[in-house]
């Protein structure tokens, strides 16, 4: 039954990802994505990594994709001008996913993740912790590349802030100290006019 259900969720991943980057619309892309996030949580879910299953679907699906399924709706992409250059690159893409698909073959091949090679997973005990042992081997073995990693992001989120914020003459902002400054006088104008009859009783007059 697993080996079942491990071909369904291989079948159904590699579809959606090849859908990924072969559609031409981005939100149904990005649709596809999500499929494949779901699909890849469930042969983890088949591997007994319960936390990495449960972390794929609420950060990626929950947080990142919403956003970035925002940003596309936001931005109004013109699809005319992504077809036309499809054509243009097609001999390119496909000599770098030769070169791609050559690469994983040769690092993925059955000489490295066999099936007589890599053992299926021990079954564990009932108290045993998928998020306690992730924990014990990010903060003990895997400490400094788990650090390198953080500062690495919160680096890359600085970067991100810093290029958005760069000084654009076409950008307005607020200054509070003028605002705290301002007065009613300089804001508001009081303007007497004289009053002025309807028309009907002007042309009744003349």
């Amino acid at each position: 039954m697993e080996q079942i259900l491990f071909y369904c969720f291989a079948g159904v991943l590699i579809f959606a990802a090849t859908m990924v980057i072969t559609v031409r619309n981005p939100v149904r892309a990005a649709l596809f994505l999500v499929l494949a996030f779901f699909t890849s949580a469930g042969i983890w879910l088949l591997l007994e990594a319960e936390f990495l299953a449960l972390t794929l679907v609420l950060v990626y699906v929950g947080a990142v994709m919403v956003l970035f399924l925002f940003v596309v709706m936001m931005l109004d992409i013109n699809l005319s001008s992504l077809q036309e250059g499809f054509t243009r690159y097609l001999p390119l893409g496909i000599l770098v996913a030769a070169l791609i698909t050559i690469e994983m073959l040769a690092v993925l091949g059955a000489s490295h993740f066999g099936l007589d090679i890599v053992p299926s997973p021990v079954p564990q005990p009932d108290d045993y912790s998928n998020t306690k042992a992730i924990g014990l081997l990010l903060y003990t073995t895997y400490v400094y590349p788990f650090e390198i990693a953080s500062v690495i992001l919160t680096v890359a989120i600085v970067a991100a802030i810093t290029l958005t914020l760069r000084d654009n003459k076409s950008r307005k902002s607020q200054v509070v100290s003028e605002q705290i400054k301002v007065r009613a006088e300089d804001r508001v104008r009081v303007v007497k006019m004289d009053s002025v009859k309807p028309i009907n009783d002007q042309e009744s007059a003349s």
